[in-house]
């Protein structure tokens, strides 16, 4: 790999001992693929995670212009969408 950048990772006794494993059985060539695999997972994880979040300040930014906040009686929402979900189910079939 020409374009690499060496770092230094901290874990515990028992994911090293994993890792060693993972190399040891032949799964992996080294403990870096092992690392770069990680990698490339959490990347994929991060990237769903940032989306999550963005859509979580899109839907707060709507709800602060929605207009002002009126009390909801909880117990008859849940009835409501009980209800809801009832006739979805019947429908469904």
């Amino acid at each position: 790999m020409a374009n690499v950048e060496k770092i230094s990772v901290s874990m515990t006794p028992q994911q090293a001992d994993l890792m060693r494993d993972a190399v040891s059985s032949g799964a992996y060539a080294s403990s870096s693929e092992v690392i770069r695999e990680a990698m490339r997972d959490w990347s994929a994880k991060w990237e769903t995670r940032k989306g999550d979040i963005e859509r979580l300040r899109r839907f707060w930014d709507e709800g602060k212009t929605s207009g002002k906040p009126a009390s909801v009686d909880f117990d008859t929402l849940r009835s409501e969408a009980r209800q809801e979900l009832s006739a979805a189910r019947k429908n469904a079939r």
